[in-house]
């Protein structure tokens, strides 16, 4: 008869047991410790809700005094760094649509004579507000700036300039997202961040579950190459890949009303780079993993960096230059800037080429390496 009672010493028994299949499986035990402590590391350190030191442009066609004032004010906050003179109109367009600054200030010609008759010149501040929460603080900050920083140079018979609302008006204007809404950042970055949670994990999970079933050893009967068998298994979740694109680009335009700005055959083109890039990682990772826990847990470890560090949930710009540069290698990051200048600022090839040659790269390591361990794996 059996005896239904609670016994501690079958209960110690089934503890124990769990404790040495926990050693025996060094690899699984090894990320569940070692894994959260990195991320908790990391994160901890890099995520920033208020950036600073953003990359600003001058177009000053003004060389007096004031305007220099204020420059220097500018370099001298917190908030703005002024990496390039804009050199033009054109020049300044073309700085804001490839990400390379995310203000241009214009100083008119006129700046000091009209300032010097009380006319209170404009100055004009032009923003990349493709992420608005990168860039709220620091429209906070100039209007402050813009308010005190003349006072040292109105002296004398100019100090009665200084009474509000202030010598200067500041014009500001949001490029490409003039409304601030949120939606035209977060519903393209989601496309980039539902492709990797899906091309990875779902890859490294499938192959592995194969493995374990056996399946996976009637490759090895056929006269298949690892290049065949690899570009074969990969196939159709390209397709599936591209059947969420295509579910996600319509629930912006008609759900969400994003505007789509730029090509999407362009769009689409670099869409495949981006997906056979994160397959790769996924069969990698499946090729590494002994199991689908394990596979799991790496397919974590490589996405929630991508999740974090790319600029889709925290400004980029507000993060270490240490955590920018992992950002940097993670092909999420890339995409979001392509999928965002595309839809959003109407980027052609020209504009999006600095970004693209870090996923063909990302794309070629993932390939080789992918390849390299299902070659061993399939030995």
């Amino acid at each position: 008869m059996k005896d239904h009672r609670f016994n501690f010493h079958r209960w110690w028994a089934v503890v124990t047991k769990e404790f040495i299949q926990m050693r025996r499986d060094r690899m699984t035990f090894g990320m569940m410790i070692g894994i959260p402590f990195l991320q908790l590391i990391l994160f901890g350190f890099a995520i920033n809700s208020d950036p600073k030191h953003l990359p600003t442009a001058i177009n000053s066609a003004d060389h007096g005094v004031f305007a220099r004032t204020f420059v220097q004010a500018l370099t001298t906050s917190e908030y703005f760094s002024v990496v390039a003179d804009a050199g033009g109109e054109d020049s300044s367009n073309r700085m804001l649509a490839r990400g390379e600054v995310m203000f241009i200030v214009h100083i008119p010609e006129d700046f000091e004579r009209r300032l010097l008759r009380g006319e209170r010149p404009c100055i004009l501040l032009e923003a990349d507000a493709t992420d608005p929460s990168a860039t709220s603080n620091a429209l906070g900050a100039i209007q402050q700036i813009m308010d005190r920083i003349l006072d040292r140079d109105l002296e004398g018979p100019l100090k009665p300039l200084r009474a509000k609302p202030g010598p200067v008006e500041l014009r500001i204007h949001r490029r490409y997202n003039p409304e601030g809404i949120t939606q035209y950042n977060i519903v393209p970055g989601l496309l980039g961040v539902v492709l990797t949670m899906t091309m990875v994990i779902i890859t490294a999970v499938a192959i592995t579950r194969e493995r374990e079933r056996g399946t996976m050893e009637n490759l090895l009967s056929t006269p298949a190459r690892p290049a065949e068998v690899m570009i074969g298994k990969i196939v159709p979740y390209i397709v599936v890949g591209y059947l969420q694109t295509s579910a996600i680009l319509l629930a912006a335009r008609f759900i969400f009303h994003v505007p789509i700005e730029g090509s999407i055959v362009l769009l689409l083109g670099v869409m495949f780079l981006f997906i056979v890039s994160n397959l790769s990682m996924g069969i990698t990772f499946s090729t590494i993993a002994k199991n689908q826990l394990q596979a799991m847990q790496m397919s974590f470890f490589f996405f929630l960096p991508s999740l974090l560090l790319s600029g889709f949930m925290f400004p980029f710009r507000g993060m270490p230059a240490w955590a920018q540069a992992i950002g940097s290698v993670l092909p999420l990051t890339h995409f979001l800037r392509i999928v965002r200048g595309i839809l959003l600022k109407g980027n052609g090839l020209p504009e999006i080429l600095p970004h693209l040659w870090p996923l063909v790269t990302f794309l070629t390591l993932a390939l080789t390496l992918g390849l390299k361990r299902y070659r061993q794996t399939l030995d």
